[in-house]
């Protein structure tokens, strides 16, 4: 169980600096506009995507929370 968390806590610590970083990100999405019996029509659309920094913020401070309480626990 301990491990867990520690495997938790660091991987919170790792997106948090990563958003920090690097706060935006682009996807690409296909959708699906038009069917027609067999025939189909679709788009694909290139998205981006912003994470606050308040966001990363709260995620590495979690993280670091529980690296820290999983330290200080009794065994």
């Amino acid at each position: 169980m301990r491990q867990a968390i520690a495997a938790i806590g660091i991987l919170l610590i790792a997106l948090g600096i990563l958003g920090l970083v690097h706060p935006s990100f682009s996807y690409s999405k296909t959708e699906e506009v038009a069917k027609i019996g067999s025939l189909r029509a679709t788009v694909k659309e290139e998205k981006n995507a912003e994470v606050p920094a308040a966001v990363s913020v709260i995620v590495l401070v979690a993280g670091i929370g529980l690296l820290v309480l999983n330290l200080r626990r009794p065994k």
